[in-house]
């Protein structure tokens, strides 16, 4: 269960899907002065290099956040979510290079507040990503403000909620490497409703040919009906690229890796839905790369 290390995958277009919208979601859950607790189930190491031996053996990022940087450089006017996404990034970075990329735990680090008294919570199961998460924190020096704890976030949540401002964002991303864990989110939406009905939550899944990751969306929209709350989903597909002759047939083409993925928020803000629209067809024009590109937003409630 601990094969999957996202090192391999850091600033892959996943990624950007993610994390643009993780930073539309926080900009506007910290315009109120109420304190906010956010908790990440499955934190990962928390930052990440895109010029060391994981990053460039997989070449992900070169396709996705560095791509993106690049081409957004050229757009006359780049949708303010996309500009704000990058921004953050490249502030991670010394220069215009980008070496460094910072994953959901320092994007939510990044925009929380000190004088709000606001609290992130990470957990993380791997061992290794565990201990550089740690590490990596200890940089910060946040204090008080971030904590660690190796457990599996699923269960470590339970314990948080409602948190005591009663203000709260969730971020549930898991590696999906067992087919368990697409159950497993189900219940987790389900039981923190429970607990905290008008909690944010906000979950990353691989749009990927299994059938639990085609049902995942479906059975969320499912659970939020049920309960009367309001959802966003949101999907980002760059397409299948082609190696070789393109009359070869469907069984010959070689298209590696994973195309698209998808979020999906439970009580999202109401600006979220706008501001993907804006931003997700230029992130298309950007990464696209072949036949089945595209992007969703639905929402309801």
């Amino acid at each position: 269960m601990f094969s999957y290390r996202h090192a391999f995958h850091a600033g892959n277009h996943a990624d950007v899907l993610k994390h643009m919208a993780l930073v539309a979601v926080l900009r506007h859950m910290t315009r109120k002065d109420a304190a906010l607790m956010v908790v990440d189930t499955h934190a990962g190491a928390g930052l990440y290099r895109l010029d060391d031996e994981f990053a460039g053996t997989s070449g992900e990022a070169q396709a996705g956040v560095l791509r993106l940087a690049e081409g957004a450089a050229g757009l006359p006017s780049p949708a303010p979510l996309l500009a704000d996404y990058l921004a953050l990034v490249r502030g991670f970075n010394r220069g215009p290079e980008l070496r460094i990329y910072p994953g959901s735990p320092f994007i939510v680090q990044h925009l929380l507040r000190t004088e709000a008294r606001d609290k992130l919570k990470l957990f993380e199961l791997h061992p290794s990503d565990s201990r550089a998460l740690a590490g990596n924190v200890a940089q910060l020096q946040a204090g008080r403000q971030v904590t660690v704890t190796r457990q599996d976030g699923f269960e470590g949540l339970k314990a948080l909620l409602p948190p005591p401002s009663r203000r709260g964002l969730v971020l549930v991303d898991p590696s999906y490497e067992i087919k368990s864990d697409y159950g497993k989110v189900i219940t987790c939406v389900q039981d923190a409703l429970q607990r905290f009905a008008t909690g944010t939550y906000f979950i990353w899944y691989p749009v990927i040919p299994r059938p639990e990751a085609h049902d995942l969306p479906r059975r969320l929209k499912t659970v939020c009906n049920r309960a009367g709350k309001a959802w966003l989903h949101a999907t980002l597909a760059i397409g299948h690229e082609e190696t070789g002759p393109a009359a070869l047939a469907p069984e010959e083409r070689r298209d590696p890796g994973m195309s698209a993925s998808g979020i999906f928020v439970v009580n999202p803000p109401h600006t979220l839905r706008a501001d993907l629209e804006a931003a997700l067809p230029q992130v298309v024009q950007l990464l696209g790369r072949g036949r089945g590109q595209g992007h969703l937003v639905e929402s309801a409630g």
